[in-house]
């Protein structure tokens, strides 16, 4: 199976001088097309750090990230922002909605930032939302919504635009457990039905169980878990 995610050597710190922290060193991953990894370690890892850089939300100091055969360190600014935004969709511990806009107006911004018109970008939206069973939800706000249902809202956001590759940080980290192994029976789901390639950065060992792969990161590098 092809490599739809491919992470070269990459190196990442932050600081300088004495005070610079090395983060991530010589790391490699490659992410093959349809698989669900999940991404494990202590806290100030370098999880979110390695998250950022394969979503292009950060560059390398070292190294390449690569996706679908792009390199993502190499593009300027704005064409990765317009890639970012067609190939890639993100999901985060807090949802981050926002809060004046309701359920489907949320879930539409991708697709008017990529210039569609309201009218256009309604029905895909209804539909994503439908599709993570929140299609009687889509007038409220994000404050009318409990902590589950924010979240699938945000993941209805990141799929309405037809993403390759969907990067969740900590996506149930924030709710309780009932309702986070409910959000990750989700994904799964949602990574099935759609087609996609997952990385998930997790503490909870419910949600990397489900996962085709697991990988621990430590010392600023992968290993298998």
């Amino acid at each position: 199976m092809s490599s739809l995610l491919e992470i070269s050597r990459v190196c990442k710190g932050y600081g300088s001088g004495e005070g610079r922290l090395e983060v991530l060193a010589d790391l490699d991953l490659e992410v093959a097309t349809g698989e669900m990894i999940a991404i494990t370690g202590v806290s100030g890892s370098g999880k979110s750090t390695l998250l950022h850089l394969a979503g292009g939300m950060d560059r390398p100091d070292a190294g390449s990230v690569s996706l679908s055969g792009m390199r993502l360190d190499q593009l300027p600014a704005a064409e990765l922002a317009a890639f970012r935004n067609r190939r890639i969709g993100f999901v985060f511990q807090f949802h981050h909605l926002l809060p004046e806009f309701s359920a489907l107006e949320n879930v539409m911004m991708p697709l008017l930032l990529r210039g569609l018109p309201l009218a256009a970008a309604s029905a895909p939206a209804r539909a994503a939302l439908e599709d993570v069973g929140l299609g009687s939800r889509s007038r409220h706000r994000p404050g009318e919504l409990s902590g589950g249902e924010q979240q699938r809202v945000a993941l209805a956001r990141a799929l309405v635009g037809g993403p390759q590759l969907l990067l969740a940080d900590e996506p149930t980290g924030n709710l309780d457990a009932s309702t986070g192994q409910a959000v990750g029976e989700l994904l799964k789901e949602m990574h099935r039905r759609h087609g996609l390639t997952s990385m998930i950065v997790t503490h909870n060992d419910r949600l990397a169980a489900i996962c085709t792969r697991v990988c621990r990161l430590q010392g600023g590098r992968l290993i298998a878990a």
